[in-house]
């Protein structure tokens, strides 16, 4: 009888399987292999003895042909890859073609209006400047490589003549005169940085900490009881403000997200600030208002006729009606922002039997975050800001920078500070500054959101960026005195100063411009001062890993948000010299452009069948829904007469781009691997923001 070998044996007789007939289904685009098994028969199980050494040979031939098909799939998904980036590189072509075609840069009017054009001019000047030095040295350099002049004057004691002597007469004053300059300045930049980075760390384990200890806000008194009853709880009343300038895109979801807050309605008035100089837009906000008013909503309309002091001045005006004297807390939000229904029952408690705390403020969340590239390293940026600095600063401190938004006030504390001031294009941060030198505590509700939109454009982020960056530095100038007299602890003192304004204000713009955009391409082509490589990649890269911590999705951005970090120093830069040094752009207030994206889903949430709008006591001021909906779909007609908007040309960053790349080129000649990598991929980058292929592209 023969042995049994199991199913792993020959057929009977000594034929031997030959392969396993493989199926492949072709499903575009996921491709799989399907193993079809023989078929069971009595024969399977009865093989002879000599048949195992063939059903090996045969085992084999299967797992060949099995990874043969897989390693085709496999060639055929990665051309197709390779087919798609190749289509994504000619769009981004066309693209910069079109751009470079039509001719509109930075400089156009009403484009550069944040920046003061004297120093936009003699700023984009130093950067040409040492954009035509890195040129000419590598020219110098090129030639020299070539012809041998380096290996000549390397023995520096050998006489040398012609040209060559010129060479290492360059070589001699670089390595004397220019190489310690630039090491002194690259190793005060490092030092900066390191600072720098180490305080990053401290503040995320400080957040590390408190999501270990689960450390929150507590309410000192119980949660409120139904808001049915004004009597029954804690309702004070509550004023909510909505400043507003030429928002015509987003003031419909505001409006109506404020008027269906969860609030007694006796207890809270809404005053809409209007600072709009279009009478269109004018007219169409008040229309909104006076539709909610028919429907019961306590809400009034302000318009300014001197319309001072930006935002600052808009709310000092409203502060001072008369009837401001019968509210206890003032909630701020600005046009894009929606707060839920339960925002004021989630902020409003935490003041009770708490006579100290002057502030509540709620974090953001972005209902565009994954619009485009801009958007996504934006809100890695945000969630940091809000998650780690925000929150660790109140828990630890009881202070931190007011957003000027999505924040309730007491009133009291408003006015013993002084009230809103116009005399800085930050009025959110100065407010807070100057609650926090007359005793007031702050608290951050990390777990209380407020739906906003961020900027979808390069333009306007760059104009955000500039005001803010430029208005903490007017803010220092001016609020130094007070801060060293005040009456507060020596430790709140040096917070302010060092840490709160020079540190993360001044310091970080600073070096991230100089160390990466200016020294490091320098270091190229003195390489007698050097920079080493835990300061190129590997700090930057921890720093980038700690930024994005709050957000884990955008984890496969890290490596374009360190990138666009860099690039973005330049507007940093170039900000924080304006209101260091009283520049005219410092003084200018440029209200960020806005999409109206949000509101193309919230008005379809907040349209309730008119039955339920007659049985909704509470929030049953709701205006005419299906009109706003019939606005929002008239909208692209109604934006199709307005002036259309381009993308432009960045000079300062593709002059910077062409610097980089010069100096990448440079660094071939030295073998300087890592080097080459970061200033290769950072030009490009600075060559991606400088034609405005980063943001929303305008067809």
């Amino acid at each position: 009888m023969a042995p049994w070998t199991g199913l792993w044996g020959g057929r009977a007789g000594g034929d031997a399987y030959r392969g396993t007939p493989v199926v492949v289904k072709m499903e575009n685009p996921n491709w799989s292999i399907s193993e079809i098994s023989p078929e069971d028969d009595d024969e399977d199980f009865l093989v002879g003895a000599g048949a195992t050494g063939a059903r090996r040979k045969g085992g084999r031939g299967k797992n060949a042909k099995q990874i043969t098909w897989v390693l085709l799939l496999k060639a055929h998904r990665a051309a197709g890859c390779l087919a798609s980036l190749a289509s994504a590189a000619v769009a981004l072509g066309a693209a910069a073609r079109r751009r470079v075609a039509d001719g509109r840069t930075d400089a156009d009017a009403g484009v550069a209006g944040a920046e003061s054009p004297v120093l936009r001019s003699r700023f984009y000047a130093c950067i040409r400047a040492f954009l035509v030095l890195s040129m000419l040295l590598l020219a110098v350099e090129l030639a020299a490589h070539v012809n041998g002049w380096n290996l000549a004057a390397s023995a520096l004691a050998l006489p040398i003549i012609g040209v060559e002597s010129l060479y290492g007469s360059w070589l001699r004053l670089r390595a004397a005169y220019l190489a310690p300059l630039l090491q002194f300045l690259t190793d005060a930049c490092v030092v900066l940085f390191l600072i720098q980075s180490a305080d990053r760390l401290i503040q995320c384990l400080g957040c590390f900490y408190i999501n270990l200890k689960r450390i929150k806000p507590k309410l000192k008194s119980s949660p409120l009881p139904d808001a049915e009853d004004p009597d029954a709880g804690y309702y004070p009343m509550v004023l909510v403000q909505i400043p507003m300038c030429n928002e015509k895109e987003v003031y419909q979801q505001s409006i109506a997200a404020v008027c269906n807050l969860d609030w007694p309605r006796s207890n809270f008035l809404v005053q809409v600030l209007d600072d709009s100089d279009d009478p269109t837009t004018q007219s169409l906000i008040r229309d909104e208002v006076a539709k909610w008013q028919q429907n019961g909503a306590r809400i009034l309309y302000r318009h300014r006729v001197l319309r001072d002091g930006y935002k600052a001045g808009n709310l000092k005006s409203a502060m001072g009606c008369s009837y401001v004297k019968d509210y206890e807390f003032v909630a701020i939000f600005d046009a894009d922002f929606q707060p839920n229904p339960d925002f004021l029952k989630r902020s409003v408690p935490h003041f009770k039997d708490n006579d100290e705390l002057g502030l509540v403020q709620a974090r953001w969340s972005f209902v565009n975050k994954d619009e485009n590239l801009l958007t996504r390293l934006q809100n890695i940026n945000l969630c940091f800001h809000f998650e780690v600095e925000q929150q660790v600063n109140g828990v630890f401190l009881n202070f931190f920078g007011f957003n000027g938004t999505a924040g309730v006030w007491r009133i009291k504390a408003l006015e013993d500070s002084g009230g809103w001031m116009e005399r800085t294009t930050v009025e959110d941060m100065d407010i807070a500054v100057r609650a926090h030198l007359h005793g007031w505590k702050f608290i951050f509700l990390n777990d209380v959101e407020c739906q906003c939109e961020l900027p979808e454009s390069y333009e306007a982020y760059r104009k955000q960026q500039h005001r803010w960056h430029s208005g903490p530095m007017q803010l220092f100038r001016l609020c130094l005195p007070d801060i060293i007299k005040s009456k507060i602890s020596v430790w709140k003192k040096a917070n302010l100063i060092f840490l709160f304004f020079l540190l993360r204000k001044l310091i970080l713009p600073f070096y991230s411009f100089t160390l990466f955009c200016i020294i490091l391409p320098m270091t190229m082509f003195v390489p007698e001062a050097e920079l080493p490589d835990w300061v190129v990649c590997y700090i930057p890269a921890l720093m980038s890993l700690l930024n994005i911590l709050p957000s884990p999705k955008s984890f496969p951005f890290i490596i374009p948000y360190l990138l666009f970090e860099n690039t973005m120093s330049v507007t940093k830069f170039n900000a924080m010299i304006s209101g260091l040094f009283q520049l005219g752009s410092a003084y200018e207030w440029v209200v960020t452009k806005k999409s109206g994206r949000s509101s193309e889903g919230d008005l379809i949430a907040l349209a309730v069948p008119p039955k339920e709008l007659r049985h909704h006591q509470r929030t049953g001021s709701a205006p005419n829904l299906d009109a706003m909906l019939k606005d929002q779909s008239d909208s692209p007609k109604k934006d199709g007469r307005k002036k259309k908007k381009h993308n432009r040309i960045y000079k300062k960053e593709l002059a910077l781009s062409l610097l980089l790349l010069t100096a990448a080129a440079r660094s071939l000649l030295t073998k300087q691997g890592i080097h080459f990598y970061f200033l290769l991929f950072q030009g490009i980058s600075f060559l991606l923001v400088g034609l405005d292929l980063i943001g929303e592209q305008v067809e």
